[in-house]
């Protein structure tokens, strides 16, 4: 009876358990700590879309029509939303003014920057007379009194027109042409100079965006491709902005795995040189969860991780990258047990988990226009370009949202399940614990006597019987299923369970301790 009862409140307090919001009139940046423990449950969104009226359901915002795209002020309807979900931080894809010359799409990439210190005039309400810029720092006040922190991505290149207006600032060939990084058409690459010397031209770009950052109340910044400016030009940023914010958030779009320049004529700075020159937060590598077969490929990873942020004296952690804006959707790629998977990985490993906007219900981000000619342009491209079941990020077009709203009960419940169970999920060693199938994994998150045990089913084409070693178990322990189709079978020693093809299973113990 005792049992039940536990089961029965542990569950209440997760579906109807809110954050209490933050009212106080000065907001103090804790988001630097928050990372470090691994409890930022970050949400990222394009402001242009993120809550666009699409009144006819065609997926194209036409304002001429009566629709409204997204802005920041109707982005302020959203929050509430997110604070439901669990939602503590929002990333906000570039919201500096886009390029419109060799653009891609009809409203242009948010990466290609045409300004690093103006606020995209795209984001602001028609509605409301007011400036960009005031309505940004709206938002960004409306987060914090909700306790929702705002970390605001930094573009790494500059649009063909900002080139031609400032042909001095960017990198060129032996024929004096300006470089296009990788297959970016749209960008040319900025010149930051060298280890031995960086260009202080091209910093005061960036030092300008942290100061227009800082003035908005901003917590911390993504870098999108970093490795492609110097150690010392990021050591230099970044000590200047710690200097005025300790609790400033760096997070470098950067991984292990990704070990080449972008360009034979850019500069390479690898992840542990960036995080050497004061970046807080990498990628990892959790973005190849598709490929990974057995255990030992999700373990390896993580155990690299733990390793790795040992050899800092301040904490460097990962988010979880495995669905971000430049991911195909998971729906895609397993359906949604695949999206399921990726939830509850997020919440109970020892990183900070981080979602795009449309991923809680299931967005396949298929626009039927997709890459067809387009009858009106802001740009001088005259198509509805778009990357195929990735979040659009060049268009007016709809918000993102799907009708797999079993995720979203999954993405709800693990989200405050993280932040009820801090103790085993924020404190706790990682513990991989052994399974009867190679492609079973099975770890223990445990804490003062609190543990968590996550048993997963990497074959996504397969129901599978396993058991897992588990020391110190016996069937006298009371377990509270947070996340199960059936129910696991607790024996001496060990965990006997049935899974599902991609299943994930979660166990919470409130009298186990694991070593």
């Amino acid at each position: 009876m005792r049992k039940l009862r536990n089961i029965f409140l542990i569950l209440f307090a997760l579906l109807f358990f809110t954050p209490k919001t933050f009212s106080a009139n000065v907001w103090i940046n804790d988001l630097k700590t928050l990372f470090a423990s691994n409890n930022a449950i970050i949400y990222a969104i394009n402001i242009r879309t993120f809550n666009a009226k699409d009144t006819n359901s065609d997926g194209i915002i036409d304002e001429s029509a009566g629709e409204e795209r997204g802005n920041f002020s109707n982005a302020i309807d959203r929050l509430d939303e997110l604070v439901t979900y669990g939602i503590n931080t929002v990333n906000l894809l570039p919201v500096t003014t886009t390029g419109k010359v060799k653009a891609l799409g009809t409203a242009g990439s948010l990466y290609s920057t045409l300004n690093f210190n103006e606020i995209n005039p795209q984001l602001k309400s028609s509605n409301i007379k007011s400036t960009a810029y005031n309505e940004m720092k709206k938002f960004v006040s409306e987060c914090h009194r909700r306790n929702i922190r705002v970390i605001v991505d930094l573009p790494c290149c500059g649009s063909y027109d900002f080139y031609l207006k400032n042909p001095e600032l960017f990198k060129t060939d032996k024929n004096n042409a300006p470089i296009i990084p990788a297959d970016w058409t749209d960008v040319r690459l900025l010149d930051a100079g060298s280890e031995s010397q960086i260009n202080l031209d091209v910093y005061n770009l960036y030092a300008e965006f942290m100061d227009l950052m800082m003035s908005l109340d901003v917590d911390g910044i993504r870098a999108s491709v970093p490795t492609i400016k110097p150690y010392s030009f990021w050591k230099k940023l970044i000590d200047e902005a710690r200097g005025r914010n300790p609790e400033f958030l760096f997070l470098a779009e950067a991984s292990p795995l990704w070990n080449k320049p972008i360009s034979e004529y850019a500069v390479f700075t690898p992840y542990n040189k960036l995080l050497d020159a004061g970046f807080d937060g990498y990628y990892g590598s959790y973005f190849d969860l598709t490929n990974w077969k057995t255990s030992k490929d999700l373990i390896s990873h993580v155990k690299f991780d733990i390793d790795l942020s040992k050899q800092y004296p301040t904490p460097k952690n990962v988010i979880g990258s495995f669905a971000t804006h430049d991911q195909v959707s998971p729906i895609l790629i397993n359906g949604s047990q695949y999206s399921k998977m990726i939830v509850w990985l997020n919440a109970t490993l020892p990183l900070n988990p981080y979602y795009v906007d449309g991923f809680p219900t299931g967005d396949n981000y298929i626009y039927f226009w997709g890459n067809k000619k387009a009858p009106k342009t802001f740009t001088d491209d005259d198509y509805y370009f778009v990357h195929r079941g990735q979040l659009d990020i060049f268009n007016f077009s709809r918000k993102p949202a799907g009708n797999h709203y079993d995720i979203l009960q999954d993405f709800m419940i693990a989200n405050k399940f993280k932040l009820m169970a801090q103790n085993p999920l924020s404190k706790g060693k990682f513990i991989p614990l052994k399974t009867s199938s190679p492609d079973i994994f099975a770890y223990a998150r445990s804490y003062d006597k609190e543990s968590v045990i996550v048993i997963g089913n990497l074959n996504f084409k397969k129901s599978q019987t396993t058991t897992v070693n588990v020391p110190k178990m016996n069937n006298a322990l009371q377990s509270i299923p947070i996340k199960i189709v059936s129910i696991p079978h607790i024996q001496k020693g060990k965990i006997q369970t049935d899974l599902q093809p991609g299943e994930i299973q979660v166990l919470y113990f409130d009298s186990l301790e694991l070593k």
